[in-house]
């Protein structure tokens, strides 16, 4: 896990919004589910009530009111300090589990229907304004890190208010659940009260507090703007897809395995922390930078393991008349695929919900985010009903649950075929990370550097191997264009992925092809260029041309210095026979902050050219140097470079031109820092 993750729950500019939106989560299905409990198991027999038809009409109540006052609540959470409005909501929520603890010793299942429907209000109320908070808490990299806790948070907050909704079966348990929901809301507002104020950000913003016409205004904003809509309803398909899969994993449970009680709570647990896991990962994957790289890949994952499920289940369990238990459905290899698969279609969930949140808050108008934040709270619960017609639909048509399950997932793979299309080289851009990653350990650090450098940038990278192209392209969160030698493209171990890159040739006796790299880099294209021409066959910078500083100044960019450091240790390098080559060294990219070359105004034509190739060549030193270690001792560079090499390299010559091995250079240097020790 990224280590900025772990810090922000050690932030007040977090921790506080964090708990606070946990435990409502937490006390929403803690609610729920015990008023779902209470109508199945004990109300419903005594009143003669229709049990199903209750707990049906629960869940629409409960999202009726997302419908009703997501518009107003976009607006107000922009018009009013969202801190405060926070306050006033857990204050809120405190006098309606009061309500609520009536309502469960009174046993009056009308009266927590209603409650019900007031907590519902209040979640539509808490949605924009507790997404439309983390941009203004959080700085940009930080944001899918936030977005992954509270992903995580709300989906555990879920399963273990599910699970302690049953504790009103028990005996004494109104006054326990009663107890429990009134305590958690005390706890949710004493948290907010630690939310540090924003400020409004639309003060003078009106409010139009009629449902129709702001709902409607609302969602032909957020059309208008075509990358916000398709992000929203991406959003939604998770929210349908997740619905169905939820909805009809106790009954998967209980009709299609045999399986008892326990069994459909693992699986529960299992998607729960499914989709914590595949939050938190997001994190790591997308080192921090907000980009959709990993959407298509977690989309096709759900497809994967939601259609392997049905065919998983197609397995006969003998349960010899009994329940099947835990211990005896992960006695067979199908129980474990099973479980494999509910687990992974939320981890593949987790990894594509996160970016899509993110790049919500990140590209819409500060002064518009939570308003489209509450247009896809409104478009979230009508897929949620969707899901539910059209599972009642496909029941009507004597499908079963594992068919359910196979229609789910292809048309999810519609979707992810769709979203692919949109991002092509976003699949390819995630695979080829993925297997950067797995391979080499790719530590990457300062992809900040590449936004904060604006629209014109020209990334420069040291060249050590036939990987580097490809370590750049798989990193940088946008789409790049390299600039490639007419004469290295020819090379076949390119060629693969040069069909996969943008890419522009460079001839260097034709400065036309120069003059394409300079307009591509004005009309705000990330061009790529290895300085150096080739790669190095010393392990150190080649020499480095005039011709990338010359592009830099003519195109008024911002150059981006990247340092590969490790590649050379791969055999795509040209230090073979010089340097010990390993088929998977740890390799590091390091993007360092924007800088531009500054020319004086006087030079022309060649001693211009000449200035700014001296420029670059010294900004590419200073790269290397400030990409390393340069607090180690000399001994200690010593023991590395033995570690990169082997113990019988020779690494330098003494006074009389005898060669020196690490053996004797360690001695000697073993006696050196003795003698100095003892002051001798």
């Amino acid at each position: 896990m990224a280590q900025n993750q772990i810090e922000l729950l050690n932030s007040r500019r977090f921790l506080p919004l964090f708990i606070t939106q946990s435990l409502g989560a937490f006390n929403d299905n803690v609610f729920k589910n015990a008023i779902v409990f209470l109508v199945t198991f004990t109300l419903a027999e005594k009143l003669d009530l229709n049990a199903p038809l209750l707990v049906v009409a629960a869940a629409g109540i409960f999202i009726f009111p997302f419908f009703l006052f997501s518009a107003t609540a976009g607006q107000l959470a922009e018009k009013h300090d969202k801190a405060s409005l926070i306050r006033i909501l857990k204050i809120t929520e405190l006098v309606f589990m009061l309500a609520a603890s009536a309502g469960f010793l009174l046993q009056n299942v009308w009266f927590l229907m209603m409650v019900l429907f007031m907590m519902g209000a209040q979640s539509a109320f808490f949605g924009p304004i507790k997404y439309g908070i983390l941009p203004e808490q959080l700085r940009t990299e930080e944001l899918i890190g936030g977005n992954a806790w509270v992903q995580a948070g709300t989906f555990i907050a879920i399963l273990v208010g599910t699970i302690a909704g049953k504790l009103i079966l028990n005996d004494g348990g109104a006054y326990i659940v009663s107890s429990l929901v009134v305590g958690v809301a005390l706890l949710g507002w004493l948290a907010s009260r630690f939310i540090p104020s924003t400020g409004a950000i639309v003060p003078e913003l009106p409010v139009n507090y009629n449902v129709f016409t702001s709902t409607w205004q609302m969602l032909r904003y957020a059309a208008g703007r075509r990358d916000i809509f398709l992000i929203m309803l991406a959003i939604s398909w998770f929210w349908l897809v997740g619905a169905t899969i939820l909805a009809e994993i106790t009954p998967f449970s209980r009709d299609v395995l045999g399986g008892d009680q326990n069994l459909a709570t693992l699986f529960l647990v299992m998607f729960s922390i499914g989709i914590a896991l595949g939050s938190l990962l997001c994190n790591s994957m997308l080192k921090g930078e907000v980009h959709a790289t990993f959407v298509p890949l977690g989309a096709l994952g759900m497809t994967v393991f939601i259609v392997d499920l049905y065919f998983a289940s197609q397995y006969k369990f003998t349960t010899g008349g009994e329940l099947l238990g835990i211990a005896a459905f992960l006695d067979s290899f199908a129980g474990w695929r099973i479980l494999v698969d509910i687990t992974m279609i939320a981890v593949a969930g987790g990894v594509y919900i996160v970016p899509l949140n993110t790049l919500l808050q990140y590209r819409s108008e500060a002064g518009h985010r939570s308003r489209n934040i509450a247009a896809t709270n409104i478009l979230n619960s009508l897929f949620m009903v969707v899901s539910a017609l059209g599972t009642a639909l496909m029941l009507s048509l004597n499908l079963t649950i594992p068919e359910i399950f196979l229609v789910v997932g292809l048309l999810n793979l519609g979707v992810a075929i769709y979203i692919t299309r949109l991002l092509p080289g976003a699949l390819v851009k995630a695979f080829v990370a993925w297997l950067l990653q797995m391979l080499y350990r790719v530590d990457v650090s300062g992809l900040r550097h590449v936004r904060e450098a604006g629209d014109r940038v020209l990334i420069v990278s040291n060249h050590q191997s036939f990987l580097d192209a490809a370590l750049v392209a798989a990193y940088v969160p946008e789409e790049v264009t390299f600039a490639i030698n007419t004469y290295v493209a020819r090379n076949p171990m390119l060629k693969f992925f040069l069909s996969l890159a943008r890419t522009i040739s460079i001839d260097p006796t034709n400065p036309l092809s120069t003059r394409t790299i300079i307009d591509e880099i004005k009309r705000g294209e990330k061009v790529v260029i290895f300085p150096e021409g080739r790669i190095t066959v010393t392990g150190a910078l080649m020499k480095i041309y005039e011709g990338p500083g010359m592009i830099a100044d003519k195109a008024d960019a911002m150059i981006v210095p990247v340092r590969l450091d490790g590649a050379q240790y791969s055999p795509f390098s040209r230090l073979k026979g010089k340097v010990r080559t390993r088929w998977f060294p740890k390799i590091r990219v390091t993007f360092l902050p924007p800088r531009k070359i500054s020319i004086p105004e006087d030079l022309r034509s060649r001693k211009r050219r000449t200035y700014a190739g001296r420029q670059l060549s010294a900004l590419m030193t200073d790269m290397v140097f400030e990409s390393s270690d340069y607090h180690r001792t000399l001994f200690q560079s010593l023991l590395d470079a033995r570690d990169f090499t082997s113990p019988k390299h020779l690494v330098l010559e003494d006074i009389e031109r005898n060669p020196v091995s690490y053996r004797r250079t360690l001695i000697g240097s073993f006696v050196l820092g003795r003698a100095m020790t003892r002051g001798t």
